[in-house]
């Protein structure tokens, strides 16, 4: 994932609204709220033909009647959060084989958990209760559908003697405008592993995995923090995951602390030192403690693996960037990790300066894997006239998904 459009809110559409209603009408009630930019795009072909060929065409119906039949905020948010953790529990399922199908998409498919949870945001963005809702309140019922169906609610990692625990983070598909058909390997892995164990010569570990938007103002917003921070005194080794250049997977040993400001899937843009708590104390770089050098020397599988220690920098005393092969120099400030400058290096960054922040730098290792950019077969390029999955495209997603459990494999052994 290395690669400013400001949106009024709902709440400043109805205060407009409320400032040009005509006299006598002020018990009119306020105009519904906008879908977002990521939502609108599920009016297009793409999206549907991927939630009825999957079968989670019927989650957000089913969420909109819960909302319907709710006569409380208290019952609206009960509803989020069953629908929520059973759409994040069904599309795990899928992926894992178990239980039907739903479809003829492939079970490895992490598009269907993307569209019908954007599905269920819309729903709750745009419902109307008769005993109202503050636009508070709305906000909190969607993040209570977010987290939920991220896996976020749902993570496990038991105290059990001898048993090693893991932590896997991805990413939702990305760039929809230059084709909406898109897929993200980094998610699919999260579908595939989570809760499975991987077993290696020092012993079993548990897999459990969370997925993140890909949206500028929820990592500003510290969607990674809260996510992550629970779980890594008691995680043995996590990673972040994201799709990252063609053909290779890349063990990214820097991160750096700056947006470079592509658009993300609201289609806005953020330039500028990454923004967290107790900015004074804020590195410009963190590192990676996972075990590279291991990782690259083994055979995981048909992708190669490289040990990325590319950043872009501006030097100390300088006012240009600069690009570093071998990483930054000191006193250096951040222009790109070896991740680039989007989300998927702001993943990285965060998860490690909060593994440093918590006193584990020492001993947990962690980082950031790129996986190779998942493509469609060589006759299905064409976003206008492709289809929505062939089987080299299942080829890839299948072949990515299997090499990165190799991967934590080997972490694991070393």
């Amino acid at each position: 994932m290395q690669v400013t459009r400001v949106r009024i809110g709902a709440l400043g559409f109805a205060l407009l609204a409320g400032v040009c209603a005509p006299v006598g009408s002020a018990s009119a009630a306020p105009a519904a709220p906008s879908p977002t930019v990521e939502e609108r795009r599920l009016d297009l072909a793409v999206p549907r033909e991927i939630l009825e060929r999957s079968g989670f065409d019927g989650v957000a119906p089913r969420f909109a009647r819960e909302l319907a039949h709710a006569r409380s905020y208290a019952q609206a948010r009960r509803a989020a959060v069953r629908e929520g953790s059973a759409l994040w529990r069904r599309a795990v399922d899928r992926a894992q084989g178990r239980g039907p199908a739903g479809g003829d998409l492939s079970r490895d498919d992490d598009r269907p958990l993307y569209w019908a949870r954007l599905a269920m945001t819309r729903e709750a963005r745009t419902w109307e209760p008769e005993f109202g809702l503050e636009e508070a309140r709305r906000a909190a019922l969607i993040e209570v559908v977010e987290r939920t169906s991220r896996g976020q609610t749902d993570v496990r990692l038991p105290a059990q003697k001898g048993l090693r625990r893991v932590l896997v983070t991805g990413f939702d598909p990305f760039t929809l405008d230059r084709d909406i058909r898109i897929s993200n390997p980094s998610g699919a892995t999260a579908l595939a592993l989570d809760g499975t164990v991987i077993r290696t010569p020092r012993g079993p570990a548990r897999v459990e995995t969370v997925v993140f938007p890909v949206r500028w103002r929820d990592f500003a917003d510290g969607t990674v923090e809260r996510a992550l921070r629970p779980y890594l005194r008691t995680a043995d080794l996590f990673t972040t995951v994201s799709q990252g250049r063609v053909g290779r997977f890349d063990v990214e040993r820097t991160n750096g602390a700056w947006r470079g400001g592509f658009p993300d899937n609201d289609t806005v843009g953020s330039t500028g030192t990454v923004p967290v708590t107790d900015p004074a104390s804020q590195p410009q770089w963190t590192t990676t403690t996972l075990p590279y050098r291991a990782i690259t020397a083994a055979v995981t599988g048909r992708f190669p693996v490289y040990d990325n220690t590319t950043v872009t920098e501006v030097p100390a005393g300088g006012t240009e960037p600069v690009v570093r092969p071998d990483g930054p120099t000191p006193g250096s400030a951040a222009r790109a990790g070896g991740g680039g400058d989007y989300l998927s290096n702001e993943v990285a960054y965060r998860a490690t300066l909060l593994r440093d922040r918590l006193g584990l730098r020492d001993t947990l290792p962690g980082g950031h894997v790129h996986t190779p950019v998942l493509q469609f077969g060589a006759g299905n390029t064409d976003p206008a006239t492709g289809t929505v999955s062939d089987p080299e495209f299942v080829r890839n997603r299948l072949d990515i998904i299997a090499q990165l459990r190799a991967i934590l494999a080997v972490a694991l052994r070393n």
